[in-house]
C-alpha cells in the first residue's frame, strides 16, 4: 500500500513538472520570436541612426564652414570700421567743430536770448540780477 502511495504521488509530482515545463517551454518560444522580431526591426533603425548620424556631421561640418567665413567677415569689418573711424572721425569732429564755432561768430550770443529774458549770474550762492552785474563788470575792468 506505501509502495501504491509512492508511486500516485509521484505520478502526480510528474504531471504537475511536465505542465510546469511545457508552460515554460512556450514562454521560451515566444521569447524565442520576440527576439528574433526585434532584431530584424533593430537592424534597418539602426542602418537609418547611422545614416542620420552621417548626415547630422556633414551638416555640422557645414555649419563650421560657414561659422569660420562669418568670424573672417566680422575680422575684417571690424578692421574695416576701424580704419575708417580713424581716417574720418578726428577730421569731421574738427569740421563740426569749426562749423559750430563760425555758427556762434556768426550768429552773435546776443539771439539766443529771448527777449525780455533777464539773465542771472550765480556767485558762491548769491544771485545778482543783470541790473547789478554790469556794474560789477564795470568795476572788474577798472580794477
Amino acid at each position: 500500500m506505501a509502495g501504491i502511495l509512492v508511486a500516485v504521488f509521484w505520478a502526480i509530482l510528474v504531471s504537475f513538472l511536465a505542465v510546469a515545463l511545457a508552460r515554460v517551454a512556450q514562454t521560451l518560444r515566444a521569447t524565442t520570436k520576440l527576439v528574433a522580431d526585434v532584431t530584424d526591426q533593430a537592424v534597418p533603425l539602426l542602418a537609418d541612426a547611422s545614416s542620420a548620424v552621417r548626415s547630422a556631421q556633414t551638416q555640422i561640418d557645414r555649419v563650421d564652414a560657414i561659422a569660420s567665413d562669418v568670424q573672417e567677415v566680422t575680422a575684417n569689418a571690424s578692421a574695416l570700421s576701424s580704419t575708417v573711424a580713424s581716417t574720418f572721425g578726428g577730421p569731421l569732429v574738427k569740421v563740426a567743430a569749426f562749423g559750430y564755432g563760425v555758427r556762434r561768430a556768426i550768429g552773435g550770443r546776443k539771439e539766443e536770448e529771448p527777449p525780455g529774458a533777464s539773465r542771472r549770474t550765480v556767485i558762491v550762492g548769491r544771485t545778482i540780477p543783470a541790473a547789478r552785474r554790469g556794474k560789477r563788470n564795470t568795476r572788474k575792468k577798472r580794477d
